[in-house]
């Protein structure tokens, strides 16, 4: 679909600029009357979590580089479509060029088929929507990889002992790529069989995995917060405390984990996770994650910018990575205990490269 950049009247721009101010994490406005320049919103989950703080930094930094004018908007929590609606609907107002958008959920669906429609290239960062081509093109982590890095790296550490399980997810009352991904891939990894790879928790409760037997004692939501993991560790603990294995969708999920784990006097739990951001690695260094799979937001949003401004430009739209139906921006496992056959970097050189590009 091609892009629109026509001027904007004084009226619409004032109210588009107005509903921008109520925006969580809103900034950097986007004037498009006056001037043909690229304009481009980043819409994140939130603007609280570090990973979508270093993915807007890395946004400001590649529009500065390609002269775009860019407009910071974000859903006011993990979850809130509602919000990332709102800031859609406010960059058709300005006549944006394109949107860069990690989806809440599949409520903001029917406003990007909209924004579409009007002619902005929307592209997906982190967080693949349902269905795929809902969007132009989706930036990200290959999700499922991510999770099975650490799965494949957990069963090598057990080295065949039972492993009691405790998975905390994103969501328990909606359907997300990256909740189900990650979740999956970890089950894999370990080699559990996890029956549909699009529903969390249908796996069996116990059986066996690549070294020994497994048992999963709770599958629990943590909204990719700390608060959330904590209360969810609790919830898991509650059930069996010899818990020695726990997934986390994020690392801010994992400090939750670790402080319920803590307080119950568990010290032995793997704890493993997905991020690599900075703090995480240096959780990786301290002991308090296990292993961690390493994302690049900053890539992901340098990318999102260079093409939809590309794009306005007149130049080729990008290709999907080979094999899969979004570009693959890379992931590496990071951890202090190298497992055999799997391969990681230490927590020093994650250090170097945390969010950065691949």
């Amino acid at each position: 679909m091609g892009l629109h950049t026509g001027r904007r009247s004084a009226l619409l721009l004032a109210l588009a600029t107005a509903t921008c101010l109520v925006a969580t994490g809103c900034g950097g406005g986007s004037d498009k009357s006056g001037d043909d320049s690229v304009a481009v919103a980043l819409i994140t989950k939130n603007s609280t979590n570090p990973f979508f703080v270093t993915m807007q930094d890395g946004a400001r930094k590649a529009a500065e580089t390609e002269g775009v004018k860019l407009t910071l908007a974000a859903g006011k929590e993990d979850g809130d479509e509602a919000g990332q609606v709102q800031a859609i609907e406010d960059a058709i107002a300005r006549g944006d060029d394109g949107i860069l958008i990690t989806p809440n959920g599949p409520g903001v669906n029917p406003a990007i088929k909209k924004a579409r429609d009007a002619g902005l290239y929307v592209i997906a960062l982190d967080t693949p929507p349902e269905p795929a081509n809902t969007v132009d093109i989706t930036f990200a982590t290959d999700n499922f990889k991510a999770g099975e890095l650490i799965g494949k790296w957990t069963a090598k550490q057990l080295g065949g002992k039972p492993a009691t399980v405790a998975l905390l997810d994103l969501f328990n009352d909606k359907i997300v790529s990256v909740d189900y991904n990650r979740d999956q891939g970890f089950l894999s990894g370990m080699g559990i069989d996890t029956k549909d790879r699009k529903v969390n928790g249908d796996e069996a409760k116990s059986g066996s995995y690549s070294a020994g037997t497994y048992s999963i004692v709770c599958n629990e939501p943590t909204d990719g917060a700390e608060d959330g993991g904590r209360t969810a560790m609790e919830r898991c603990l509650a059930k069996n405390p010899a818990i020695n294995v726990v997934y986390t969708i994020n690392e801010p999920a994992a400090v939750g984990a670790q402080k319920a784990l803590q307080a119950a006097g568990v010290k032995d739990a793997l704890v493993v996770s997905i991020d690599g951001g900075c703090n995480g690695v240096q959780q990786v260094k301290s002991g308090l994650i296990s292993a961690t799979s390493q994302q690049y937001p900053v890539k992901m949003a340098e990318l999102g910018v260079q093409a939809i401004t590309k794009i306005a430009k007149g130049g080729e739209k990008p290709q999907t990575t080979s094999g899969l139906d979004f570009f693959d921006t890379g992931v590496t496992l990071v951890t202090d205990k190298p497992a055999t056959g799997v391969d990681s970097i230490t927590s020093a050189d994650g250090a170097s490269k945390c969010w950065g590009k691949a």
